[in-house]
């Protein structure tokens, strides 16, 4: 397992979350929602937060939607570019896409087991999916050794 800390970020059309692990990637724990609305807003803070990391994370998962048959289609084409655009932005710290399946799921599930309402949850499920994401990127690593997911190419 690789040292260092990093962020995931789970990108929705509304809000995006983000979520980050210590240097020993044990434990992930949110960060921040984003508004997503203004997509290059949402690039200059991602940009921004990335910046304000003590030490440099070692890189960035976003979380890529896929079908539960693995395809992809309409919102992993979205989520492809905007990681591009996002890749660009942030180098040379590297991005990384992680199948996302079932995330959000995952934390609205574990967010209503800990008593937090479905109007509350609105807020703060970007942040949850995204700790899911980086979790599973974690433990992915940990099982095999190499880096999760598929690495985004920066192009000029």
């Amino acid at each position: 397992m690789r040292r260092g800390r990093r962020l995931a970020i789970d990108v929705g059309d509304a809000r995006i979350g983000v979520a980050s692990c210590d240097p020993d990637g044990i434990l992930a724990t949110p960060v921040e929602t984003v508004p997503g609305r203004d997509v290059p807003a949402a690039h200059r803070r991602l940009g921004r937060i990335v910046e304000e990391y003590e030490h440099e994370p070692i890189e960035v998962v976003v979380g890529l939607p896929r079908s539960l048959g693995g395809g992809e289609g309409p919102a992993a084409v979205k989520v492809r570019a905007f990681a591009q655009v996002l890749a660009r932005a942030i180098a040379p710290v590297p991005v990384r896409l992680v199948d996302e399946r079932m995330t959000t799921v995952t934390a609205s599930q574990g967010l209503r087991a800990s008593g937090v309402t479905s109007k509350k949850g609105r807020s703060v499920i970007d942040q949850a999916a995204a700790v899911v994401i980086l979790q599973n990127a974690l433990e992915s690593e940990r099982a095999s050794g190499a880096a999760p997911g598929e690495g985004v190419e920066v192009v000029a």
